[in-house]
């Protein structure tokens, strides 16, 4: 861990609180003590600690199950945090209008720690359709949004990812990427799934989140989905920068 300037450290203790939050958020249903503890290698009462200063702080709840979960807060922070990079209620309806004119689930991810995450998302009424819920991180090298988060990153970040040791797209398919504006991928998810995602850029011009659509294998068509979806990555690059 390197020192910050004038000699400060992050609090060890600390990170190691918040990092239950990120088990518990992996979990759909929350979990009980002992998976908490077995999950992050630690003794029980370390973890229960762990979690009795997170249920104080208000970030996580206990149900009758005895089972913890994220609370409401983290969902009320979480939302904040969208809004404050611009991408939170303005930008649903941009989502919405884009499911209902190509019938298809469309996502929003970020770069969260290294990796693409969705953080919003709007079902199409489909049957049969690709399930991902928000929170869901993905692959840099095989999702479409980790391909396009990497193909327009900007040379801190390009290094940081190479750093990290995550796999990273060829430069081939990341050169394709840049030349067309999208990405694709398939079987990424699973098998006979396809996605296509654009790049989102912030008001200085850095690529800081992707708009997707996913699909099964047998509806996609380039040609179809291919404009839509540039628009509205258009669309939300002008909210970013300020424009509408």
């Amino acid at each position: 861990m390197q020192e910050e300037e004038g000699g400060v450290r992050p609090l060890s203790t600390v990170l190691k609180t918040m990092a239950v939050l990120d088990v518990l958020a992996a979990s759909p249903r929350g979990m009980k003590l002992p998976e908490v503890a077995a999950a992050m290698e630690l003794s029980r009462p370390t973890a229960y600690q762990r979690l009795l200063t997170l249920i104080e702080a208000g970030w996580v709840e206990q149900d009758q199950e005895m089972r913890y979960r994220l609370s409401m807060h983290a969902c009320r922070i979480a939302a904040s945090a969208l809004e404050q990079a611009n991408l939170g209620t303005r930008v649903q309806p941009v989502l919405e209008m884009l499911v209902h004119r190509v019938k298809e689930t469309a996502s929003l991810a970020v770069l969260d720690r290294g990796l693409p995450c969705i953080v919003s998302r709007v079902e199409s009424e489909s049957v049969l359709r690709a399930e991902q819920k928000i929170g869901t991180t993905m692959s840099l090298e095989g999702s479409a949004s980790g391909r396009i988060l990497t193909a327009f990153a900007d040379e801190p970040t390009l290094g940081r990812l190479r750093e990290s040791g995550e796999p990273l797209a060829s430069g081939e398919i990341l050169s394709e990427a840049r030349e067309n504006g999208y990405a694709l991928s398939s079987g990424y998810t699973q098998s006979g799934v396809t996605a296509i995602a654009a790049p989102i850029f912030d008001f200085q011009g850095r690529c800081t989140s992707t708009i997707s659509l996913v699909m099964p294998e047998t509806r996609f068509d380039l040609e179809t989905f291919r404009e839509p979806l540039l628009e509205a990555a258009r669309t939300i690059t002008k909210m970013q920068q300020g424009e509408r």
